[in-house]
This record gives structure tokens, C-alpha cells and sequence, in this order.
């Protein structure tokens, strides 16, 4: 009996030492199940399968697609998947090199570009420098956006296949940054009369070339041709590009899903839209306003006044009472994001900093104003302001300045001029402060600004110098090293004030995933990397 009984203890425990290592099987089972998965989950990187591979844009007014005619702020944008500049610009605004590889100053008016080496139109053929002079020859007759890129182009000469010289009428600062417009073929346009008339889509050298046209929409898919420096995989295979009357047809469009993208300076834009289904990214426009200070006016020409009238001034109740803070606060003239201005532009709005920096210069508060003692003469600090009367939003600007002035005893004569007149004062700089405005180049030049015969009569011989030397100076840290003593004179002289510049919007539909940093150049950086849900 003993004999049985052990038996059968026997096979009681190799059942369950059986159970047991049957369950840590399964256990162990669904664990490396699991853990493939996770590994093959985790090897999967954007985009998947269920990624699509074409883009959508919208276009209001479409006129044509040649990158040298179009008139079309959106066209020009997407021409830069298409059609590609000597050189280009990077998302801070420096110089890269392009179609180009080498551009050199040979003298104070001269430049020779060469071309690379393998860079072709998209049937093949070689891009030349033949195609470069024939470009430049059509910004000079003066109709396309980026003639005045070309204006101080006195002369080209071919001096072989990639190679041209460029010659200029007079010395410009920063030439470069000029042969940024599209080279077009001149082959293709050979036989065509009227270049500005033309309806042929020209041959691209981008990533992206026109594969069809309608009445109402273009395709365009990746270029075979394309030289691709950075050996990068597109992934977006197709771009779809519908036309639409107005920009309202536009925004109902991207509403209901139909487009990916808008490009736009609309501040209302979420009165269109909404505020759901999209991601917004903002960038710096070029339009400057700013308060042009006459430093040859008897009180103007004293640093410390402008100082004051700089404390004085609160940019962000003006940019929120009359731009619903649409508008970026600006300190600088190229604080559009230029590489060579680093800092963040805030408003030096300070009441009791503006009392002080008069007390310090010898003003006296009394009776409502400040007056100083000039020899037998009592100086009252009182200012004249020019604004056009036709615009209105500087209209409000200015009263907003004569307001926030006068509330420290500064006394504003404010005058609301015609157009004819604002013109006059602008180009006699007869004024003390006028409220006006610039469109900035993409060049980093400040001759507008502080160069001989300013617009703000402003005179500093360690400026002038400063601004000499820059033209010659190719090494990036001792270009920086030269602009920020640039700032550092600016910030302490305050030859002018500027205010606000205004701000463009791209919209992007959620389902659109990319590394989004638009620019005033181009909202498509990074676009070798983007996909659509």
C-alpha cells in the first residue's frame, strides 16, 4: 500500500511541476510576443503605411506659375520647390550657396558666380551660365517683382559654361543677397516673343517640376533631375495646386479639408477659420513703422531727449490698441530675424527712467513741461509730429505717441498730413518726428538707416566706419562682432524709434507633419521631411 501511495504522490507532483512549467511557458511566450512587437512597432518611424503621399495648396488670384512674371505672393512662395536662385537664404537670413558654388567680389563692382558642376533642367540638359545672363536680362526690363534685385546690374559677361561676371553700376553693400530671384532657361524661352506674356511653365531645377495644368489647378511631382545635395528622400510624391477666386474661397476650402496650408498676413484670420483643426506658426514680416527721429533738430540732436521720448513711448498698448496684438514689438531695423541680430525685441517703455535721463541732462520739470537753460535762451521741450492723414492705423499711432509723450511733460504738436506732403517731408527730411515705414530688404544693410545721408540726418564717425568696413568683411563672427557694436551705438543714441513690424501667418490642417519654420522668404523649409496623414 505504501508502495502505491508513493506512486501516486509521485505523479501528483510531476502533474503539477507539469502545470507549472506549461504556464510559465505561456507566460514567457506572450512576453517575447510582446516584446517583438514593441521592437517592431518601435522600428517604425514616420511616415507609415497609411501616410499620404501628396500635399494640397490653395491659391486665390492665381495669374501664372513663371517665377520671374508672377505677381502672385503664394506662386512665388511655392516657387521655391520649383525654381531655384544662385543663392539662397537660410531660416536666419544668411547667404547659402544654390544653383551657384562660388561667388566672389572681384572689386567694388564686380562679381563672378560659378556655377556647380551637375545641376540640370528637369529634361536633362545643363544649366549654364547663358541661362543666368538671360534671366537678369529680363529683371532689368523692370516688370517683375524681382527687378529691383537687378537695378545696379550695369552689364553681364558669359566667360565660359558656369561661369559669369556680374557688373554693377555702383558699390552696393551686401550685392549678394540680390541673386536670390529663379533662373529660368534661356533655351526653352528662345523662340517666345513676348517673355512676360508667355504661358509656358518653365523647366525646374527644384525639387518639384509641373507635371500638368488646367484651368483650375496645377500637379506638380518630384524632379528626377533635381540635384539633391543632401541625398534626401522625398516624400511627398505629388503637390496638388487648385485655384480659388478669393481668399474666402480659400479659407471655406481648408475649413471643410479640402487644401493642407495658407499662407497669410490676415490678423483675422480665426474670424475665418476657427481656432480647431490646425497648427499656426508665426513669422517675422519686413514691414517696419517706426518714429524717425530729425537728429539735426536744435532738441533732437541731444541723445538724451531721444532717450526719454524712447522710455516714453509703451509699444505694447500701442501694437494692442490699434494692431489687437497682431504686430511684433520691434527694437531694431533688422530684427526680422536676421542672424546678425540675436537679441529679443522688447518695448523700453519707462516712465520714471525717461524723468531721470531728462534730470540727468539738465531739463527742468515745472509748470507741465520741461525747459533747460540754453545761454540767455529757456528751451521749452516741445516737438512737432508728422503722420499721413490718409493712414489711418499711424493716424491712431500717432495720437497714442502724442498721449504717452505729454503724460511725462513732453509737449507734441501732432499735425495730420496730405500725401504730397508726407512725401515732401520725407524726402526734404524737414521734420522733427515723422511716423513712416520701410520694407526691409533681406540684406542686413543699415545705410538706410545709418549710412551717409540718412533718413534721420543722424552722424556718427564710428558708425560710418563700422558700416565701411562690412562690406568687405566675409568671416560670420567678425561680421557679428561688428554688428553688435553696431546695436550697442543704436541702443545708447536712439537715432530712431522702431515700433512694431507686421506679423505673416502659416496655417497648417493637423493631418499635415513636418518641422514647420516658415520665413518671410519661404514657408517651406524642411519640406524633404513633411507628409500628410
Amino acid at each position: 500500500m505504501k508502495s502505491k501511495s508513493n506512486g501516486i504522490k509521485y505523479i501528483f507532483i510531476l502533474f503539477v511541476i507539469f502545470i507549472i512549467g506549461f504556464a510559465v511557458y505561456k507566460i514567457m511566450s506572450n512576453e517575447e510576443k510582446n516584446e517583438l512587437a514593441n521592437d517592431v512597432t518601435n522600428s517604425i518611424e514616420a511616415p507609415v503605411m497609411s501616410v499620404k503621399t501628396n500635399i494640397r495648396i490653395g491659391i486665390s488670384n492665381f495669374d501664372n506659375i513663371n517665377p520671374i512674371s508672377t505677381k502672385n505672393r503664394d506662386v512665388i512662395n511655392l516657387s521655391t520647390l520649383l525654381y531655384e536662385p544662385l543663392l539662397s537664404l537660410t531660416e536666419d537670413y544668411q547667404i547659402k550657396m544654390a544653383l551657384a558654388k562660388e561667388c566672389s567680389k572681384i572689386d567694388s563692382k564686380s562679381y563672378v558666380v560659378k556655377l556647380k558642376d551637375d545641376i540640370k533642367w528637369e529634361n536633362g540638359t545643363p544649366v549654364t551660365a547663358d541661362d543666368v545672363k538671360f534671366t537678369i536680362e529680363r529683371l532689368k526690363e523692370g516688370k517683375s517683382v524681382y527687378s529691383d534685385n537687378a537695378s545696379n546690374i550695369k552689364s553681364t559677361e558669359v566667360i565660359d559654361e558656369k561661369t559669369i561676371r556680374i557688373n554693377l553700376n555702383k558699390e552696393e553693400t551686401f550685392f549678394e543677397y540680390n541673386l536670390i530671384f529663379p533662373i529660368v532657361s534661356s533655351k526653352q524661352f528662345s523662340e517666345e516673343k513676348n517673355f512676360f506674356e508667355s504661358r509656358i511653365a518653365p523647366m525646374a531645377t527644384g525639387m518639384y517640376k509641373v507635371k500638368s495644368a488646367s484651368s483650375d489647378s496645377i500637379e506638380l511631382v518630384k524632379n528626377n533631375y533635381w540635384y539633391n545635395p543632401n541625398k534626401e528622400e522625398l516624400l511627398i510624391n505629388n503637390i496638388s495646386v487648385k485655384f480659388y477666386a478669393s481668399m474666402g474661397d480659400v479659407y471655406n476650402s481648408f475649413k471643410i479639408g479640402n487644401i493642407d496650408m495658407i499662407c497669410t498676413s490676415n490678423v483675422n484670420i480665426n474670424d475665418y477659420i476657427g481656432t480647431l483643426g490646425f497648427t499656426a506658426k508665426d513669422y517675422k514680416g519686413r514691414e517696419l513703422d517706426f518714429l524717425s527721429l530729425n537728429c539735426e533738430n536744435t532738441i533732437l540732436a541731444n541723445k538724451e531727449v531721444r532717450q526719454a521720448i524712447n522710455y516714453a513711448i509703451d509699444k505694447n498698448k500701442i501694437i494692442s490698441s490699434v494692431y489687437g496684438n497682431e504686430y511684433y514689438v520691434s527694437s531694431f531695423p533688422i530684427d526680422y530675424g536676421n542672424y546678425l541680430y540675436s537679441k529679443e525685441s522688447k518695448s523700453s517703455y519707462n516712465k520714471k527712467k525717461a524723468e531721470e535721463v531728462l534730470k540727468n541732462a539738465g531739463w527742468t520739470y515745472q509748470y507741465d513741461r520741461w525747459t533747460k537753460q540754453d545761454g540767455y535762451y529757456t528751451r521749452t521741450l516741445r516737438i512737432d509730429l508728422m503722420v499721413e492723414s490718409s493712414n489711418e492705423n499711424r493716424v491712431k499711432v500717432a495720437k497714442l505717441i502724442e498721449e504717452q509723450l505729454e503724460s511725462i511733460g513732453i509737449i507734441v504738436d501732432r499735425y495730420e498730413i496730405s500725401s504730397k506732403s508726407y512725401q515732401s517731408y520725407l524726402k526734404d527730411k524737414d521734420y522733427d518726428m515723422l511716423i513712416t515705414g520701410i520694407y526691409n530688404g533681406y540684406s542686413p544693410d543699415l545705410s538706410y538707416f545709418l549710412g551717409k545721408d540718412n533718413i534721420l540726418n543722424y552722424k556718427n564717425t564710428e558708425v560710418q566706419q563700422i558700416l565701411d568696413e562690412v562690406k568687405d568683411i566675409t568671416d560670420q563672427n567678425l561680421l557679428k562682432e561688428k554688428y553688435n557694436r553696431l546695436i550697442e551705438i543704436y541702443e545708447d543714441e536712439v537715432p530712431c524709434i522702431c515700433l512694431y513690424r507686421n506679423k505673416g501667418k502659416v496655417i497648417y490642417h493637423m493631418k499635415l507633419i513636418g518641422n514647420f519654420n516658415p520665413t518671410n522668404y519661404t514657408a517651406y523649409y524642411n519640406f524633404a521631411r513633411w507628409y500628410r496623414q
